[in-house]
């Protein structure tokens, strides 16, 4: 008996507890449909900035939602299927390490948010958002001080942008397990600066967030990690044309995709160890394409300009851009070498290479 009366003295607060925290509902009860939005991931020193969007309905009960930094992983997760399933809409944003090192990271959070609204299937009155005004958003919003913890929604949103990204991490851990993604979800604890320190950064780790722990990679380093293959262009045409000779073939190689009805999604994807030539669509696979110039056959085919080092670097770089790239859809990937002759000729090479970690 007293164990069933301290049971129901506890549910009794945690329900006093969520009445406190639907404040912000309660004020703007008079929206049809208000959404939570907050973000995980601002601090890191790798991975991306993650968003999420929430409309609760208005009865409704999640038992211990809560500011997601203080839930455990185990309630956490069990939170996460529960606001999806009772949500009336949610949505997830990402944004990647190569677009926050572009364009810095609170603005890299706002378009997080933005994408997780705008991705709603259910269009709100009014945004309740922890802490920030996104800015290019039409639709009325609440900046709330600490509004995970005071607000339902704002709550909701925060696990699911957390939980999202840890998932993430935890997928790039087994793409690169030295750095331990898995247990640090990339922030800058002592293990993950020395694994910085010891293997340099991986393709998902923010370039503006590690200059301090990482020294800048030498022009030979670079060099090789072009992948060039064949006489060296500078011999053949000049130093003067190298990067213009390199920028018309993959032009060429956009306009035979294009033609084939295939999307260019991203030219010269950058990443700390290299770049993808090419990445395109077509209808629902996703098509990594490596460039190739062979000025003579004595060089070997396309194929073999890519050995399994170079398969290994495009694929790792790959999983980086599919882990983030239209999250929900039932998207496949796929690996393409295009090679062009001296005369612009173009062997499209389809499936060429398999990478296991995709």
């Amino acid at each position: 008996m007293m164990a069933r009366k301290m049971t129901e003295e506890k549910l009794q607060a945690e329900r006093l507890r969520l009445k406190a925290m639907r404040e912000y509902e309660d004020t703007y009860d008079a929206c049809a449909c208000l959404c939570g939005v907050d973000e995980a991931g601002r601090g890191p020193l790798a991975g991306p900035v993650v968003a999420g969007a929430v409309i609760l309905p208005k009865d409704c009960e999640i038992l211990y939602l809560n500011d997601s930094k203080k839930l455990s992983e185990k309630r956490r997760e069990k939170l996460y299927l529960e606001i999806r399933e009772k949500a009336v809409a949610w949505n997830v944003g990402i944004v990647s390490p190569m677009v926050i090192d572009q364009i810095n990271i609170l603005q890299a959070t706002y378009e997080a948010m933005r994408q997780a609204v705008r991705g709603l299937k259910v269009m709100p009155e009014l945004l309740l958002n922890d802490a920030v005004t996104i800015p290019d958003m039409d639709i009325a919003q609440v900046p709330i001080i600490k509004g995970d913890a005071k607000s339902v929604s704002i709550a909701a949103a925060s696990i699911l942008a957390k939980v999202t990204r840890d998932h993430m991490m935890t997928e790039y851990d087994g793409l690169f397990p030295e750095y331990g993604f898995a247990k640090h979800k990339g922030y800058g604890t002592a293990a993950h600066i020395a694994a910085i320190r010891e293997y340099g950064p991986c393709p998902i780790h923010r370039t503006t967030f590690i200059g301090k722990f990482v020294e800048q990679r030498s022009g030979t380093e670079e060099s090789e990690e072009s992948g060039e293959t064949g006489p060296e262009p500078e011999k053949e045409w000049g130093k003067k044309n190298k990067r213009k000779t390199g920028a018309d073939y993959e032009r060429l190689a956009a306009e035979y995709l294009e033609q084939k009805g295939y999307q260019i999604l991203e030219r010269n994807w950058k990443h700390p160890f290299g770049e993808l030539d090419l990445i395109a669509r077509k209808d629902r696979v996703v098509v990594y394409c490596e460039i190739k110039y062979r000025s003579s056959e004595e060089y070997g085919s396309p194929l073999e300009a890519v050995d399994t080092r170079k398969q290994t670097r495009i694929g790792r770089a790959a999983a980086c851009h599919f882990a983030g790239y239209q999250r929900g859809e039932e998207l496949s990937l796929r690996f393409d070498v295009i090679g062009i002759d001296k005369a612009g000729e173009i062997t499209h090479i389809e499936n060429a290479f398999d990478y296991p970690d995709t």
